[in-house]
């Protein structure tokens, strides 16, 4: 005799993932409860107060990439806009400034190599095959900075033919931010649960699930014990060490070793005035600088006039600064901007009104900023997200099969399709 359909359900986070699917599943009239260790939603995404900054400052994810249907869609719903990033970027490059409009004489090159490519192999292996000549010198070195920086990604284990459909199948959508930072789009979300029933429960870390004949069991480190017919679990996947789970999603959780999951230290600095436009009037357009500084890729929220500098660091070179604390990043940011612009570094300190620096690899709930995919990700992503009819299902960004992983389209994507499983009607949980 089939087992009676999942109706209720614990999702077991309140990042974009876990919102997403409870507002779905309690839309369809399923019981719900999310179990949330911090003390707010959105997980990675992390607003902060806007007194401090001027404006909603993101601590975490700041833009919408590309397409991003699902997280469009949502922002329709919601009413929000979205803010379509503007201005120009620019290069520092031996102390001197210079407009970003180079581009690699060998670029044909490397959009053939990639476009013939049949195996999949790390990006250094890729560059090492095809580009390993000192002409090639500036390119490796492109490469291995967008790979670093923007993916958060190790190239000895980053999959290049992942990143080959992210670079090369973005769509025609640009870049954006939303209004009101994304915060919004989490608070609608939040919002949407509350109204369609859903319990939100903040403070609950889970230490364990167990199932059984009758579904499952949710044990929190508060001594909580949630009973349920199935559960979504959407954690960061360094955090799935540390649940305790049944010995089948175990054995699949094995499989997470193969997802690349990248650090990224973000830096906020609020200065009495936008400085950089007295040092060189054109740089009134400025949304991106890139140096070879400590801290290399730096942006601006133009077209508004806020004097704030966001800085990025991502990948092994954030994993190599894990022994600075806050105030030494924050040092460390001010130093690399002095050196792009060649100024004093402390008068510039001296101009700051606030600051901030996130190391995510730091924080107990994330141990880390995103995933990226590994020669074996997509492998170990089908085998975590196979409906097997068990009563435990993994969701998040890390599990998006899709290009653009690692970002909240995913996190929202992976969410919405882990929720329609549990709503086929041929699903039935399974101890």
């Amino acid at each position: 005799m089939a087992r009676p359909q999942a109706e209720n359900i614990v999702v077991i986070g309140a990042g974009a993932a876990g919102l997403v699917a409870a507002r779905e599943l309690a839309r369809a009239g399923k019981r719900v409860t999310i179990l949330e260790a911090r003390d707010r939603c959105g997980g990675r995404i992390h607003p902060l107060p806007p007194a401090e900054f001027g404006y909603p400052a993101e601590g975490g994810a700041e833009f919408v990439h590309g397409e991003a249907s699902v997280t469009r869609r949502l922002l329709r719903e919601a009413g929000l806009a979205t803010l379509r990033i503007q201005g120009a970027r620019w290069n520092v490059e031996n102390g001197v400034l210079s407009r970003d409009d180079w581009s690699d004489p060998h670029a044909s090159e490397l959009h053939k190599a990639l476009v013939e490519l049949r195996s999949d192999m790390t990006v250094a292996q890729f560059l090492q095959q095809h580009f390993a000549g000192p002409e090639y010198a500036e390119l490796r070195s492109s490469i291995l900075g967008m790979v670093e920086g923007y993916d958060a990604a190790d190239p000895h284990r980053a999959s290049v033919l992942a990143l080959r459909d992210e670079w090369m199948d973005r769509g025609d959508s640009p870049q954006a931010r939303i209004a009101g930072g994304y915060h919004a789009l989490v608070d609608f979300l939040a919002s949407e649960c509350r109204k369609h029933g859903v319990a939100i429960r903040f403070g609950a870390a889970v230490t364990a699930i167990e199932t059984s004949d009758e579904g499952g069991v949710v044990h929190g480190a508060n001594g909580d014990a949630n009973a349920c017919d199935a559960v979504i679990l959407t954690v960061p996947i360094p955090l799935l060490k540390e649940i305790e789970l049944p010995a089948p999603e175990r054995e699949k959780a094995e499989a997470v070793g193969t997802i690349g999951f990248g650090n990224v230290i973000k830096i906020l600095l609020r200065f009495e005035t936008r400085w950089w436009l007295e040092k060189q009037k054109e740089l009134a357009d400025l949304t991106f600088l890139f140096s070879d500084a400590t801290i290399p890729v730096w942006w601006t929220q133009h077209p508004g006039d806020f004097p704030v500098l966001t800085g990025w660091l991502g990948g092994p070179r954030a994993d190599a600064m894990a022994h600075f604390g806050e105030h030494e990043l924050i040092k460390a940011g001010v130093a690399s901007l002095a050196d792009a612009f060649s100024l004093d570094p402390a008068p510039l300190m001296g101009k700051l009104v606030a600051a901030r620096a996130i190391d995510w690899a730091k924080d107990p709930f994330s141990r880390g900023a995103y995933s990226y995919a590994t020669v074996e990700t997509r492998q170990a992503q089908s085998a975590l997200s196979k409906p097997d009819g068990r009563p435990v299902l993994f969701s998040g960004e890390a599990l998006y099969r899709g290009r653009d992983m690692g970002t909240v389209e995913a996190a929202l994507a992976s969410g919405l399709e882990t929720a329609r499983t549990i709503l086929e009607p041929n699903y039935s949980a399974t101890p």
